[in-house]
């Protein structure tokens, strides 16, 4: 597998939002459990994309069921000057009244009449400056999470917009949103596959839930788990993440379990922030 090299590159490719179970501080590990050769990239749930862009093949498809945070893969590809100027604008006027003003277009009807690219930055400057940058919505898919408290948020990034831009224009990246299974449908062997979904919780009396309005269920980690399998005796590469729960441990019996710390800084509780053992599941011995 070729990793994309960008002409003249400043800056190595970055996350362009926070994202809830982000994997950077995770990087060295997966890294490290990488086959070292593979052909097509695929991330069915790519969230902040952490190692997609560590990566930076030249061949993937990446994909989330969150259409909110797929559109601003796309804005980023196909309108960065448009949305870095917006993201400006944003920072221009930051404040928790400019905040939860915009917060209320998804109650009043503004949302429906925002252009992608307007919907793009409003959620990509949302996660800078709300609370532990936690994408949350409530049982009307209405964005819920309160201001936060950065002294100097850091709103727009216009290098690294445009050189992320850059790259998804210049190699083969498919961007889709839709359910993981779609997602996977065409991957064959020799291609790499990366799953990070929402967590099975720690506590057996912690409800499943998601950075999704639908939520992610026990029945969709069961879903997954087959789908692992599937694509498994295809040939392909496969790497998954997940809690160190007895449940995850359990579904992923019958492959290789690596156990890994992580610290978690953005939980939307106490109890989710901190150090948490997660496993790094393969269908392969690296």
């Amino acid at each position: 597998m070729k990793i994309a090299k960008l002409e003249q590159e400043k800056v190595i490719l970055q996350p362009f939002t926070k994202w809830t179970g982000g994997k950077r501080k995770l990087l060295a590990n997966l890294n490290a459990l990488m086959p070292e050769v593979y052909d097509r990239y695929y991330e069915p749930f790519i969230g902040g994309g952490a190692l997609f862009f560590d990566r930076a093949p030249e061949s993937a498809l990446i994909n989330d069921f969150n259409s909110e945070l797929i559109n601003c893969y796309r804005q980023i590809k196909d309108n960065p000057l448009q949305l870095i100027a917006l993201l400006k604008e944003h920072q221009a006027h930051n404040s928790k009244e400019y905040y939860l003003e915009l917060r209320a277009a998804d109650r009043d009807g503004r949302i429906d009449k925002m252009t992608d690219v307007e919907r793009a930055a409003r959620i990509m400057y949302m996660l800078r400056v709300n609370f532990n940058g936690l994408y949350r919505v409530n049982s009307k898919n209405q964005f819920n999470v309160p201001y936060g408290r950065y002294k100097n948020p850091k709103i727009v990034d216009p290098e690294m917009i445009q050189m992320i831009s850059s790259y998804l224009n210049k190699y083969d990246i498919q961007i889709i949103s839709g359910d993981f299974e779609k997602a996977v449908e065409e991957v064959g062997k020799g291609d790499f596959v990366y799953f990070d979904p929402p967590y099975i919780p720690l506590s057996e009396t912690s409800d499943f839930t998601s950075y999704t309005h639908e939520g992610f269920s026990y029945q969709d980690q069961v879903r997954l788990r087959d789908t692992f399998k599937r694509l498994s005796d295809r040939g392909a590469y496969v790497m998954l993440s997940n809690s160190s729960s007895p449940l995850a441990e359990e579904l992923y019996k019958d492959f290789k379990i690596h156990y890994v710390e992580a610290i978690r800084t953005n939980g939307a509780s106490s109890k989710s922030r901190g150090r948490i053992s997660e496993i790094i599941v393969t269908n392969y011995v690296k």
